[in-house]
């Protein structure tokens, strides 16, 4: 086979699996526009039904680990395809006439296989590159959940209501299987190198460098999600900017971090360590400047377009330096970040709360600038960790 044509090939296979990234995110972030529906629907509170949203996201962040252990043997095609497998089927059930519990179940069942897709995805979109280039390919990886993030509650809200909610979930189950066809045409398969076993890449993949690296992540959307969860009160209290004009700040920072996070892969294979080092000092001061100048719309804009750009941006080099580090233990440890980025929100969104009764709205920005701050802190300090000098089989190679 030519260069050329293992060139090709390659990009058809980091195009699958950005498309599966897509449409799995658009899935997760699909229930936030349709709340409204699904409660009337299913004759539950609106706050039960954002339990949904919960149960996909406990489902990645502990599901997702749990399944990329118990699956490390195997090869990472027939994980892929597994994965997307129970994707459709788990969309399957409200797409057809599942009542609120069974609904429940089917998101964390969802949620723990798109996080072993995650996993297996990040290991496959690496082997069919040079090495130089592993931080762009999972770049593109991250960049389908990113777009997704950005696009997932309109299309989701606009989907509604033309077809229904369920009508949603059946247009979602429709794409991922033709999905699935084209990945089980397209897919290379990746086998784990010989002794790789289990409890061996636990080792590597829960070191106490890998766990720094971990927490970092974790403080890092911390400092995001404690201003992002509430930035629409933020915009109306503090910028005076409300209606549909908020809309306008919520695509830019969409875009925002689309842009970050497909970029910053090339700054991921430059130097993972400096890019979490500039990029949580731009995260800080991109918060700060909301805080100072959040009054002024175009300053609230550019600040948080700087908050997308610079935590999307550093994704890549998390994903890079987590797998980096666990050496041995990168098919495990690439489901980890995702599990970290979830906590990360979900403690982020609960101190912004607890901010805003300590100090009201504008108390968020102060939040997020301390837990960035530390952020910086830390990068520095990880920056210096290096994996364990072992001499292991090299990563493997797909076949294309």
């Amino acid at each position: 086979m030519s260069v050329r044509t293992e060139s090709a090939r390659a990009r058809l296979v980091l195009a699958v699996l950005f498309t599966g990234a897509f449409v799995m995110g658009c899935a997760e972030m699909l229930v936030v526009g349709l709340l409204d529906l699904i409660s009337v629907d299913l004759r539950v509170s609106v706050p039960e039904a954002g339990a949904l949203v919960t149960a996909n996201a406990l489902g990645l962040a502990i599901g997702g680990p749990v399944l990329a252990f118990v699956t490390t043997r195997f090869d990472r095609r027939t994980v892929l395809l597994a994965a997307t497998i129970v994707f459709v089927l788990g969309n399957a059930l409200p797409a057809l006439a599942a009542d609120y519990p069974v609904f429940i179940a089917a998101r964390v069942v969802v949620g723990a296989a798109q996080g072993l897709f995650i996993a297996a995805a990040m290991v496959t979109a690496t082997s069919v590159v040079p090495p130089e280039r592993a931080g762009r390919a999972m770049s593109l990886v991250i960049g389908g959940f990113a777009t997704a993030s950005a696009l997932g509650v309109p299309v989701g809200t606009l989907l509604g209501h033309a077809v229904g909610w369920r009508g949603s979930f059946v247009a979602v189950v429709a794409v991922s299987a033709v999905l699935l066809a084209v990945a089980f045409a397209v897919l290379p398969s990746v086998p784990t190198p010989p002794g790789s076993a289990a409890l061996g890449q636990a080792r590597h993949a829960f070191a106490p460098r890998v766990l720094a690296l971990l927490a970092l992540c974790c403080l890092i959307f911390v400092a995001i999600q404690s201003v992002l969860t509430y930035v629409v009160p933020f915009l109306g209290e503090v910028t005076g900017v409300s209606g549909a004009a908020v809309t306008v700040f919520l695509l830019a920072y969409g875009v925002a971090t689309t842009t970050g996070s497909l970029g910053g892969g090339r700054f991921a294979d430059t130097d993972a360590r400096r890019t979490l080092v500039v990029g949580t000092i731009g995260l800080t001061g991109s918060l700060l400047a909301l805080a100072v100048f959040g009054a002024d719309p175009v300053a609230a804009a550019l600040a948080i377009i700087g908050i997308g750009v610079f935590g999307m941006g550093m994704a890549p080099a998390m994903q890079h330096r987590v797998t980096a580090l666990a050496g041995p233990g990168a098919p495990l440890a690439a489901s980890l970040p995702a599990s970290a980025v979830n906590a990360g929100i979900a403690l982020g969104s609960f101190a912004g709360g607890v901010a805003i009764e300590a100090g009201g709205v504008p108390a968020t920005a102060v939040t997020g600038i301390v837990a960035a701050a530390i952020a910086v802190a830390v990068a520095w300090a990880t920056g210096r960790l290096r994996p364990a000098p072992l001499a292991s089989a090299p990563q493997p190679a797909a076949t294309l």
